[in-house]
């Protein structure tokens, strides 16, 4: 991997290597010295293009405090992308009134990243309260009738909420990359033209 990632960074102005450990990053870092890593995340990242102006637009949500480490590598990899991502973490449907504390922030987002275990109700709901499509993304994490995370994969996939979609289980890369081509959307370029671009 080190010698994959050492050939990326020299011909890009980005890299992201996802589901790392410290000890992973520590023998990076005597390779690439610029890398930076997100524990909570469990990645690496080289942003060379850090000193451009960011998209506001992106927010990410998460049901509990287990769904983290996902929402995480989804909010890294959107900002990686050029993007400024807001936050809303243990805003689950047990304590509902929590989310709508969150309610203005989220009705500005342009697209929202929904990450949650359990029953995988959170994107439903949030989907009933934003005109902006929602990324739902399930966990793993959970207990009882969860399944590893195909119990709310199905309940994400079954919404009844327009404009929600689904990656697979734990995928917070998958996520934050949607979103951060949505929020790109209508970019104008240095012609003029619009632009879908990362």
């Amino acid at each position: 991997m080190l010698s994959i990632a050492s050939k990326l960074a020299a011909q890009a102005h980005r890299l992201l290597v996802t589901r790392v450990d410290p000890g992973c990053f520590a023998q990076m870092k005597e390779q690439l010295p610029e890398a930076v890593y997100h524990p909570l995340a469990r990645a690496i990242t080289i942003n060379r293009l850090s000193h451009l102006p960011s998209r506001p637009g992106v927010m990410v949500v998460s049901g509990g405090t287990a769904d983290l480490p996902v929402a995480e590598e989804a909010v890294v990899t959107a900002e990686l992308m050029g993007n400024v991502v807001d936050r809303a973490y243990d805003v689950g449907v047990a304590g509902i009134h929590r989310l709508l504390d969150h309610l203005p922030q989220l009705r500005r987002a342009r697209v929202v990243v929904v990450v949650a275990g359990m029953e995988g109700a959170l994107p439903s709901v949030i989907g009933g309260l934003v005109a902006a499509p929602v990324i739902a993304v399930p966990t793993s994490q959970g207990y009882g009738a969860s399944f590893g995370g195909l119990a709310p994969l199905l309940a994400m996939l079954n919404s009844c909420a327009a404009g929600v979609s689904v990656v697979n289980i734990d995928n917070g890369f998958g996520a934050g990359y949607i979103a951060a081509l949505i929020n790109s959307i209508g970019e104008a370029g240095e012609d003029g033209e619009e632009q879908v671009q990362p």
